[in-house]
């Protein structure tokens, strides 16, 4: 499968590159934790001590600010509290960045890709998140308020959602796609998911016709989610303030509030050219190719579950 990959890149002239796992920022996602790691006082680092990356999005968008091209990696990514059937707390991420692509052509790269590895002989269906939301549940994602999505849940019998989900939007609308469409998605091939709403996107430019959602595509297959990607945001204000709001959400529900990437948002102002990126969960990949019902089955070194 690697062997594949990089096969494929070396074709289209995409250069490897590689970026530090270990770092003294970290993204300020609200729905996801960190793991850290301690650190000798030789090192300027924040006091808890230096966080293991969730992805390596932050530094290759450093490389394309300071002129790499298009560029991809394939490397260990961390997620704090992600252990399950198709999750563990380290795990084998491919990235990637191509100059000059809008959406749909980042969703022809994705196919050209992953229909060989998974020996698809045909083209992934696309459809947007509205669409396919309104077609297994029965409500507009982008209209809808909490109250109907509760009822949705009340009605179907899942009363312990409304305990998970409580009263924010985003959450609801996470919680129904995994569990009422996401399973139907890709069964016959992949499936391309785009133009989600503009609260799960915190790094995907807006529609410009549109502003009720972002340039975000995912990726799915056999009811497996395999990969997520933006058309980039370039804007260091707009991201800046994004990052903001990421915040006051951590500190309301009394998470850890990581230091801005300064450097990171200062590639930004310096010039991040135009290109969208896309990052692929090889474990979930490799699943797929050998018919494995749990991540573990694919690691050579899996951790013990309680």
């Amino acid at each position: 499968m690697l062997a594949k990959i990089r096969a494929y890149y070396a074709q289209e002239q995409v250069l490897e590159v590689e970026t530090p796992n270990l770092c003294t920022t970290v993204g300020t996602d609200p729905y996801l934790d960190y793991l850290t790691a301690d650190i000798g006082s030789r090192i300027d680092a924040p006091q808890h001590g230096l966080y293991l990356q969730t992805s390596p999005e932050f530094a290759m968008k450093r490389l394309l600010a300071a002129g790499s091209g298009s560029i991809y990696q394939i490397c260990k990514a961390f997620r704090n509290g992600e252990l399950g059937r198709c999750h563990n707390p380290e795990f084998t991420i491919l990235e990637w960045y191509r100059i000059g692509y809008d959406l749909e052509r980042l969703m022809d790269d994705i196919d050209r890709l992953l229909g060989p590895i998974l020996g698809l002989g045909i083209p992934g269906k696309r459809f947007t998140y509205q669409q396919v939301f309104l077609d297994h549940c029965r409500l507009d994602p982008l209209e809808a308020a909490v109250a109907e999505f509760k009822r949705f849940a009340q009605d179907a019998g899942d009363d312990e959602a409304v305990k998970l989900c409580g009263d924010e939007a985003r959450v609801w609308q996470e919680y129904l796609f995994v569990t009422w469409v996401q399973p139907a998605l890709g069964q016959h091939g992949l499936c391309f998911v785009h133009d989600y709403p503009a609260n799960q996107c915190a790094l995907a430019q807006i529609k410009p016709d549109d502003s009720r959602v972002a340039e975000r595509v995912e990726v799915f297959y056999q009811g497996m989610e395999l990969g997520n990607g933006y058309r980039e945001l370039a804007c260091p204000i707009e991201q800046r303030q994004r990052f903001e709001d990421e915040l006051e959400v951590r500190r309301r529900k009394g998470k850890h509030c990581p230091a801005l990437d300064e450097r990171f948002l200062s590639a930004l102002d310096a010039g991040l050219p135009s290109c969208s990126g896309v990052a692929i969960g090889l474990d979930r990949v490799l699943m797929l190719l050998v018919g494995a019902e749990s991540i573990d089955e694919v690691m050579a070194f899996s951790l013990p579950r309680a």
